[in-house]
């Protein structure tokens, strides 16, 4: 599975690249803290696939790193996925390294 760190999706938001994130949590986890991605939770993550841009490169998080892993391993088997990257540590690295006055839970 491909990955991206915290540090390379700052880069890409700095930088005004092209690609879309994708936040599989549950949507009073997103409403707690959020990067601004499209909140589809992991239990919807295939009805609403096609809300999922596949001529970008997608990052998907999630609170660690586990549900977005699942959601990708789904995408990529059932829908034939090919760009979906999984960020590392999700949103407690992003807290950890850029924002530390992010709520937590």
């Amino acid at each position: 599975m491909k990955e991206v760190t915290v540090q390379d999706l700052k880069q890409k938001i700095d930088n005004n690249e092209p690609f879309q994130l994708i936040d599989v949590r549950e949507t009073f986890e997103y409403e707690t803290s959020n990067l601004d991605g499209l909140n589809i939770p992991l239990g919807g993550i295939l009805i609403e696939a096609d809300k999922i841009d596949r001529d970008k490169p997608v990052i998907v998080q999630c609170r660690s790193g586990k549900r977005s892993a699942a959601a990708i391993m789904q995408l990529e088997q059932i829908h034939g996925f090919d760009n979906l990257y999984n960020l590392k540590g999700g949103i407690l690295a992003w807290q950890e390294a850029f924002d530390p006055n992010m709520p937590v839970y």
